[in-house]
């Protein structure tokens, strides 16, 4: 099966790089830089992706692609542009712009990769180093007003290199480019599909696990749910599912998430455990260590579950891979930490149980194709990702019930009025945090010193990347009406308008 290396060099989107040539129909695969030995028949073509070293720092990761310029198509992307600029008599220096966000091209050339690419089209920049002259064996592609060399191209042969990002959904021609590379310079002939995904999945699971039994821990959300479904075509009635109350869901969610399984046909088991929660979240504020501590009490709990069923051998999980790319490598590569996941970086580092999680290399929008061709309910397909942790990354600061009933009835007002409004499907992901400051304010002729809570909705794609959802204005006024005169102990309330870089969807 004909497939393109994608040489990782720790970016955040190198993933997001493999999932827009899976999205074109082409299987791809993504090493390490260090575990890079060789290509065989079957290659395209290799991608060397972003990262986060500058290619001048002398223990930066580097790949010498001498071996393979000329015998097989290159496009190096930001980080994989400047390495090759560097290899090639070019020189690379920390920017006087930083340009993070987005960029227009007010340059473009007539080249194959940037075929049909118009100029001013937008594009997704995120570098300090600029490539800042090039050698005589270049052509320049693109060029922003800021950077000279956004695009290039070797003379003579198929080696390419961008200083954007295509890959990101808010690079507007971004998918034309990857297109172009793998069709018109890769030859590529476009057979892979979700549907080979699944196969491949089921076949995977059944190879890994035999006949042993799986506990997996179910949220309501569609990761879990599709993971569920990939994991019970595998193994059957060896699948054993758990929805546990933590103490941190949203108003109503354990009756309606055990209600919403019974249509999929999923033995599910529901347990409430909300007091063992949130006794050992008691004076936690730290992000982080909420994470690990609930991503323990999940262990435990499941542990003492595989007990009773005897014979379990495996965990599954839901885990996407923006859980994991913000957690850990999940190639072994240089990616930087931004935040543990309670089912990545907050598990525990000895376990009972072995971990499957046939999601991790995928998106969340892949995620709901793979469920639509299995036949999920939309009802769940379609539901707001919800964070694993619950409310208690959305409290910041200590957790207490009475800041947990608050934000409770703040996130269900919320959501509710955005159904109300037919604004939900328009919205990724919504929610509403809990800020540990209190204002003064005036209800009734009388002062007030009351708590904050702010409104998030995003517009994503697949959770890399994110934009703040521009709701009418009309909407937010009267949501916040309702929120403070239904929500006792709330007296203001603001809105969100970061988008993810450099904020993240969630707060904490």
């Amino acid at each position: 099966m004909e497939k393109i290396i994608i040489i990782d060099f720790g970016s955040q989107y190198t993933q997001l790089i493999a999932r827009r040539i899976r999205e074109l129909s082409v299987y791809s695969e993504i090493i390490p830089f260090s575990k890079f030995k060789d290509i065989d028949a079957n290659t395209k073509g290799i991608v060397l992706s972003g990262g986060p070293s500058s290619v001048n720092d002398q223990d930066s990761p580097k790949v010498d692609m001498a071996k393979y310029r000329g015998k097989i198509p290159i496009l190096g992307l930001c980080y994989g542009a400047q390495l090759i600029a560097k290899q090639n008599g070019g020189s690379i220096l920390s920017s006087k712009i930083r340009e993070y966000g987005r960029a227009k091209l007010d340059f473009v050339s007539n080249s194959v990769l940037m075929k049909d690419v118009v100029k001013n089209s937008q594009v997704w920049m995120s570098h300090g180093d600029t490539i800042s002259t090039i050698s005589n064996n270049f052509n320049i592609l693109a060029s922003t007003k800021d950077v000279k060399v956004a695009g290039f191209s070797l003379k003579s042969e198929n080696t390419y290199g961008l200083q954007f990002h295509p890959e990101v959904f808010h690079s507007v021609d971004g998918i034309r480019i990857i297109n172009n590379f793998l069709t018109d310079i890769c030859k590529c002939t476009k057979t892979w599909t979700m549907e080979t995904f699944i196969t491949k999945s089921v076949n995977d699971i059944k190879a890994k696990v035999g006949s042993e039994k799986v506990l997996l821990g179910l949220s309501g959300g569609v990761d879990s749910s599709v993971a569920a479904l990939l994991l019970s075509k595998a193994i059957g009635e060896n699948l054993y599912c758990f929805f546990i109350n933590n103490g941190l869901l949203r108003k109503n969610e354990y009756d309606d998430v055990l209600s919403s399984y019974k249509s999929i046909g999923l033995n599910v088991k529901g347990i409430n455990s909300e007091d063992v929660f949130l006794n050992a979240l008691v004076g936690v504020s730290d992000p982080e260590l909420k994470r690990k501590i609930i991503g323990n009490k999940f262990i435990e709990i499941f542990e003492k579950e595989a007990l009773k069923i005897g014979g379990v051998n495996w965990l599954g999980q839901g885990t996407v891979y923006p859980d994991i790319i913000e957690s850990v490598s999940a190639t072994g590569g240089p990616s930087a930490k931004i935040k543990s996941h309670h089912n990545v970086g907050g598990l525990p580092e000895k376990m009972n149980l072995k971990v499957i999680e046939p999601l991790r290399e995928i998106f969340k929008d892949e995620v709901r194709r793979v469920g639509q061709n299995l036949g999920l309910d939309k009802n769940i397909l379609f539901r707001h990702p919800f964070p694993g942790p619950g409310l208690a990354i959305r409290i910041l600061g200590c957790i207490n019930k009475t800041n947990l009933s608050i934000l409770r009835e703040v996130d269900y007002i919320f959501i509710e009025s955005l159904k109300e409004y037919d604004l939900y499907k328009d919205v990724w992901q919504a929610g509403a945090m809990f800020l540990p400051v209190k204002t003064v304010g005036v209800m009734g002729d009388e002062r007030t010193y009351e708590n904050v809570v702010s409104l998030r909705a995003v517009t994503s794609t697949d959770g890399m990347t994110a934009d703040w959802s521009h709701l009418p204005y009309d909407f937010l006024s009267k949501v916040s009406n309702k929120i403070i005169n239904k929500v006792r102990g709330v007296n203001r309330v603001v809105y969100d308008i970061s988008s993810k870089p450099p904020a993240t969807i969630e707060w904490e």
